[in-house]
């Protein structure tokens, strides 16, 4: 047992006793014995009733994240090893080996180490740490991962920490990037889906790469053969590499990101698609009404934009955003194209998400038929105790106008 002891209140823990996570600062009752923010502390219900162990910081609003639910599990570096090893474990079971290449090995809540994303780019491990007592064991996970790797035939060849987002602060912390290990080149080349991109994990967005849109990329291309695509908010390209790959005529990637374009053009040249796949710098939603005005239409659309709400105060703003778009994306459909559209925000939950996409195929004056509906990769698990772990949600249609 630990020298702290923190009990929650009769009648709250609601969450954590359902399989979730996290114990929130208006739940706990009292805080017994001596810690500093970040140590490992015993966790009781309102009578006394051991209820796990979880690391604490009373600077944050989600002041208890728990770690082992079982008294026996002290939390020790067997006791990481084992997290690691079932986390390996579970990927090499649901994935391909090939896909293993670049995958994401631990998320978080999902794999029960909250507060610690790591995933794998090639021989590359790129962490994020965005919780104080996740991050005294970083270096322990580190060590273990690389071995748990190692001993598997995926030596790993150098570390890379993105801990810069801005949560970092709520915790009390600082924001922080940089190597942690010997530096090497950033700029790293992966394969996904037999296609290869450069991915530059210093300064791409969150890790380096989005990881998540795996199999939702694979799933479009096999649509794309023969088609003109238009992939909007493509980042570094890769829904409309998909596309160039499995067959498609023409494909036009936009980003408001030169850099991102950039990095996309590259990407686009080191698959040998330039002459078929091409990328320009526009903001999206000046660009969609100024295609509908001149005519065009696309056989596929992609819409990946990034998430237009990080809060539950935000959602109407959000929603009026997709709205916007879809409606706006669907009309450059062709008549029995596709349309593939997605959010990422975990707080724009399906069933608003589907509302959405309904109201604007109406105001469109389009008729959906749904092809698919999917979210994250399965390198990304998702929990069902903690609403978070659940973010992607991901749509296939075939549009067809109003007769």
């Amino acid at each position: 047992m630990y020298q702290a002891t923190v009990r929650i209140k009769k009648g709250t823990g609601r969450s954590l006793k359902g399989g979730g996570m996290w114990i929130y600062d208006n739940e706990i009752d009292t805080i017994s014995g001596t810690f500093e923010n970040g140590d490992i502390v015993n966790i009781e219900d309102f009578d006394g009733y051991f209820l796990g162990y979880g690391f604490i910081n009373t600077n944050s609003t989600i002041t208890v994240r728990i770690l082992a639910r079982k008294k026996e599990n002290m939390i020790t570096r067997e006791f990481l090893n084992e997290r690691l090893l079932q986390a390996w474990n579970y990927r090499k079971t649901v994935m391909e080996q090939a896909d293993l290449n670049c995958c994401r090995i631990v998320f978080g809540e999902a794999d029960f180490l909250p507060g610690i994303v790591i995933d794998k780019f090639a021989d590359v491990l790129v962490v994020e740490s965005l919780a104080l007592g996740i991050d005294r064991l970083k270096p322990v996970i580190l060590e273990e991962l690389s071995s748990i790797l190692a001993s598997d035939g995926y030596p790993v060849r150098g570390i890379y920490e993105r801990s810069d987002a801005k949560v970092r602060l709520q915790e009390g912390m600082e924001r922080f990037k940089g190597y942690l290990s010997d530096p090497f080149d950033p700029r790293v080349e992966i394969v996904e889906n037999g296609v290869h991109y450069i991915v530059n994990v210093e300064d791409g967005q969150k890790t380096g790469f989005f990881l998540d849109q795996k199999y939702n990329r694979r799933a479009l291309g096999k649509l794309c053969a023969g088609k003109e695509v238009l992939d909007c908010f493509t980042h570094t390209g890769s829904f409309a590499l998909n596309a160039g790959l499995a067959g498609a005529s023409s494909v036009l990637g936009v980003d408001a990101s030169m850099t991102a374009v950039k990095q996309a053009t590259e990407n686009a040249a080191l698959n040998g698609l330039q002459d078929r796949v091409r990328f320009e710098c526009h903001d999206v939603f000046e660009l969609l009404p100024s295609l509908i005005s001149q005519g065009k239409q696309y056989d596929v659309v992609v819409l990946d934009p990034p998430a237009f709400t990080k809060s539950r105060n935000s959602i109407k703003n959000a929603v009026k955003g997709y709205r916007e778009i879809n409606t706006r994306g669907l009309r450059l459909v062709k008549n029995g194209g596709y349309l593939a559209t997605c959010s990422c925000s975990h707080f724009m939950d399906p069933e608003t998400f589907s509302k959405t996409i309904h109201e604007a195929a109406r105001g469109a004056h389009k008729r959906l038929r749904q092809v698919e509906f999917r979210t994250q990769a399965c390198d990304h698990p998702i929990l069902w105790a903690d609403e978070a772990s659940y973010y992607l949600k991901f749509y296939i249609f075939q549009v067809v106008d109003e007769k």
